[in-house]
């Protein structure tokens, strides 16, 4: 949408006008489910927690110092997230969402104190991998999966799509946790929370929204990998 056309949509299309009396007795009625919605979100967490776990076996992996033990991949943490990178061999900008999801984690020095760790996994070879990292300003730690069978045994294999896999270490074993992948892992992100507290929310046509209000086809104002390049890449 060009933007002439998106400042016309934005004057045409506006929330009804009422006084502040009226406008608070929305938002509380809209407070109680926002609450009922937390209270459920921490009702799952506390599902998730009592999850039972898979033992796995020892793989090995490929950091950017060669290669590297499933179990030390944790750093000496006891947890670990890992964000399994969707992979095209030789593109030269990969998947749009996977660059967006993981460039927007840049401080993780809090998992610490919770003793965890957070990185990325790839079908990718590494050199290409951590090529890629440094061409859209991912700051993230990344390790590829190419010569091990562990994506593909966690849901990630190769030409698949994306994943997010949770493990615990206990010594040298390992076992996975918790798996999510689609939509389960835009409560992980900032992104999507925030766009959809505006007013216009995501603007995608699939979303439930009041008559007249600008909309436009999903995905359509996700930034691409060159976008994120562009804004975080080496040259910014």
């Amino acid at each position: 949408m060009a933007e002439d056309e998106r400042r016309e949509t934005v004057i045409m299309a506006l929330p009804p006008v009422v006084d502040h009396a009226a406008w608070r007795k929305e938002l509380d009625e809209l407070r109680a489910r926002e609450k009922a919605a937390t209270k459920e979100l921490d009702a799952i967490a506390a599902q998730r927690r009592r999850l039972p776990m898979v033992r796995l076996p020892d793989y090995t992996l490929t950091g950017a110092e060669g290669p590297v033990r499933l179990a030390d991949v944790f750093d000496g943490r006891s947890q670990l997230i890992v964000y399994h990178h969707m992979w095209e061999p030789g593109s030269e900008w990969q998947c749009g969402g996977c660059t967006s999801f993981t460039s927007s984690f840049t401080r993780l020095g809090f998992l610490e104190n919770y003793d965890a760790r957070f990185v990325v996994v790839t079908q990718g070879r590494i050199d290409e991998a951590l090529a890629y990292a440094e061409r859209v300003g991912n700051t993230m730690t990344w390790y590829s999966t190419a010569d091990s069978p562990f994506g593909a045994d966690v849901g990630a294999p190769p030409g698949g799509a994306f994943a997010l896999n949770v493990f615990l270490r206990d010594g040298d074993t390992v076992y996975r946790t918790w798996h999510t992948s689609g939509r389960g892992v835009e409560q992980l992100t900032y992104t999507f929370p925030l766009v959809d507290v505006l007013p216009y929310g995501r603007r995608e046509e699939w979303q439930d929204s009041p008559e007249g209000w600008p909309q436009s086809p999903a995905y359509s104002g996700w930034l691409d990998a060159p976008d994120i390049a562009r804004l975080y890449g080496p040259d910014r």
